[in-house]
């Protein structure tokens, strides 16, 4: 009695699958660690700032990711699509306001510290520019300061909100 072909197959590809699967790398586990805070001195002394400055119809968020803020137009072809969501998807606005009862945006906010001097930041700065304003989303850039003038600020957001 001759042994079938498809038998001596079957079992081939059983032990090649098995091999493969196993030697998959094993999962790392990662640890991590909390930040002591969510925002650095100088974004948290802007906060409060902030805050003071919109009235009770306005909420103020922070470091809120572009792409849950923006996204690319339709139209575009799936590979362009993606292209353009890539290059917001790592990067975050510092601020942004929102209508209280509904929580749609008005503005974005970017403090301007010493950071935004380096040719990368730069770069990062412009291309927030280029997003914003093909979405006409306002985008306020505020230079970072020790002190900050309620009123001078209350007139930069007055027009957005």
């Amino acid at each position: 009695m001759e042994f079938p072909i498809w038998i001596f197959l079957l079992f081939c590809i059983v032990v090649v699958l098995s091999a493969l699967l196993g030697k998959r790398k094993p999962k790392r586990n990662y640890s991590y660690t909390s930040f002591p805070t969510l925002l650095s001195p100088a974004e948290r002394s802007f906060f409060g700032v902030l805050n003071k400055a919109v009235d009770d119809s306005v909420i103020v968020f922070s470091k809120v990711r572009i792409a849950d803020t923006l996204r690319p137009q339709k139209g575009l072809n799936r590979s362009d699509r993606q292209r353009a969501f890539n290059r917001i998807s790592s990067k975050h606005f510092d601020f942004v306001l929102c209508r209280k009862h509904d929580i749609s945006v008005l503005c974005v906010i970017e403090l301007n510290d010493s950071s935004h001097n380096s040719q990368k930041r730069q770069k990062r700065d412009s291309l927030l520019r280029e997003i914003c304003d093909s979405a006409h989303l306002p985008l306020i850039e505020i230079t970072a300061r020790r002190t900050y003038n309620l009123e001078e600020l209350k007139d930069q957001l007055t027009p957005h909100l």
